[in-house]
């Protein structure tokens, strides 16, 4: 084994003294990147290829350090032409949200104090900064007063989590600890879901050994919403066991909301059954006085799961799981060892309610997010992105050979050309390309649409305007390349 050449290894004392100029340097150039965002190209640079990525960020693994400013700007200048800009008021692709200034701002202090959330006593600030945002979530959306909350990477481990502490409960109620003796030999557990069920549930029920392909379906209605009826018939029909019934507070593609109170009713009448709901975007109709009335009965849950990351417009790596049996939760989630020291009194040691052991300090991003905002930011925010997409529905509607497929009842839009698969998959190549918005294709029951999700913080009407005109040119574009072609 070669011996490392030290003398190239700079002292941490010489490394340490150059890094507030490194970290004004590095502010500086997310600054300007954040202040080119309302204007800046929303996809990555066109004919940008992965090859060519590597080719610039890529090489063998350099022996000797580099100076680190050097290494922040070859970063930049490597990643840039690659980067899709999510954080525009133009993105549309999939339901992400921006970051409000507070809450990046919160993001950038959270990676300088490297605190490793895990324990109360390692860091008791990070605990109880979760314990007094889990409390002002749950007041926000209008679920149970003491419920427990877990900070997720995202709505499929926000998944994971409600799943384990589900499965928990409906086996602890049938005698069995799966905890400590695992699913084999295990009474049936019976997983409900619509048949527009998001696959990020699916994999929850995938990693919790409950498989996916198990899961019974539940027709739903042309806007992907569970009809009850349907459900009392699958529920009716079961032998009796362990039952889990995993619902949805926005569709994925439509927006739509099952009828909560209904199935709660239909739920209700299997005495034991969980009752679970996806609320990955779609929860935050609950904090919108207006919109309220979609999640009717959504307070009748037994576990709950959204994203920060979306609606509330926060940095990545930022779900929340909600838990009413808040004893299923930590014997899901929970771990003790002999290195692990207790919290003291009745301190939350967060650990307990996600499966890691380790991790980031989730909870100052949502926490300034929702100072910053108050009730009343966001529920503005929530109405407004509503109030475009509407707009922007009827703005499409508009447009010859163009049929909006859905009713827009949240945030959410379904567009296709010409009633054909290609020139719709056209139009949405094309608008990405163009570079004025970007947004996704989607099959929604047999037929192909591009989707747009309107979930950021500083989209406006006018975003929506010129999204809808770049739309109306490609589409031109897309019909003549196919005359042209013929």
């Amino acid at each position: 084994m070669a011996i490392p050449d030290t003398t190239t290894v700079r002292p941490p004392a010489e490394i340490e003294a150059e890094t507030p100029d490194l970290l004004r340097h590095t502010a500086e150039l997310a600054i300007a990147y954040r202040a080119s965002l309302a204007e800046r190209r929303v996809g990555a640079e066109p004919g940008i290829t992965a090859e060519q990525l590597r080719r610039t960020l890529g090489g063998p693994m350099p022996d000797h350090g580099e100076p680190a400013e050097a290494v922040i700007d070859g970063l930049v200048a490597g990643v840039e032409p690659g980067l899709v800009t999510m954080g525009s008021p133009r993105y549309f692709g999939f339901v992400i949200g921006g970051s409000v200034p507070a809450a990046l701002a919160a993001d950038w202090l959270t990676s300088a104090w490297e605190q490793n959330v895990g324990l109360f006593l390692g860091t008791p600030a990070a605990s109880v900064v979760e314990e007094i945002t889990g409390e002002w979530l749950i007041d926000l959306l209008g679920l149970p007063t003491g419920s427990s909350v877990g900070f997720t990477t995202g709505a499929t481990m926000a998944h994971f989590v409600a799943i384990a502490a589900a499965r928990h409960a409906v086996l602890r109620r049938a005698g069995w600890d799966v905890e400590e003796d695992g699913l084999i030999g295990a009474p049936a557990v019976h997983v409900v879901v619509g048949a527009d069920v998001h696959t990020s549930l699916l994999k929850a029920l995938r990693m919790a050994g409950l498989g996916r392909g198990r899961a019974l379906r539940v027709a739903t209605d042309d806007e992907g919403r569970m009809r009850p009826s349907d459900l009392a018939r699958v529920l009716a029909d079961l032998p009796d066991g362990p039952t889990i019934v995993c619902a949805q507070a926005g569709e994925v593609n439509t927006g739509a909301f099952d009828p909560l109170d209904a199935i709660a009713d239909v739920v209700a009448t299997r005495p034991g059954t969980w009752l679970h709901i996806d609320g990955a975007f779609g929860l935050w109709a609950a904090a919108t006085p207006s919109m309220r009335g979609l999640v009717q009965g959504h307070d009748r849950a037994d576990s709950w799961t959204t994203d920060a990351h979306k609606w509330l417009n926060v940095p990545y790596d930022s779900g929340l799981v909600f838990i009413r049996d808040v004893s299923a939760h930590r014997a899901a989630t929970g771990v003790g060892a002999a290195y692990l020291p207790p919290a003291p009194g009745a301190e939350r040691d967060p650990f307990d309610y996600v499966p890691e052991l380790s991790r980031r300090a989730r909870g100052f991003d949502i926490y300034a997010a929702l100072r910053s905002l108050g009730r009343d930011g966001i529920a503005e925010l929530v109405e407004r992105d509503c109030r475009v997409a509407r707009r922007m529905a009827d703005g499409l509607a508009a447009i010859p050979g163009a049929d909006v497929g859905n009713e827009v009842v949240l945030n959410q839009i379904l567009v296709r050309f010409d009633d054909d698969d290609a020139i719709t998959r056209e139009v949405g190549a094309r608008v990405q390309e163009e570079g004025t918005a970007w947004l996704a294709g989607t099959t929604y029951h047999g037929r192909v649409a591009l989707r747009i999700s309107v979930s950021n913080w500083a989209t406006t009407e006018e975003d929506g305007d010129r999204t809808v005109a770049a739309m109306a040119v490609c589409l031109a574009a897309a019909r003549a390349a196919r005359t042209t072609a013929g």
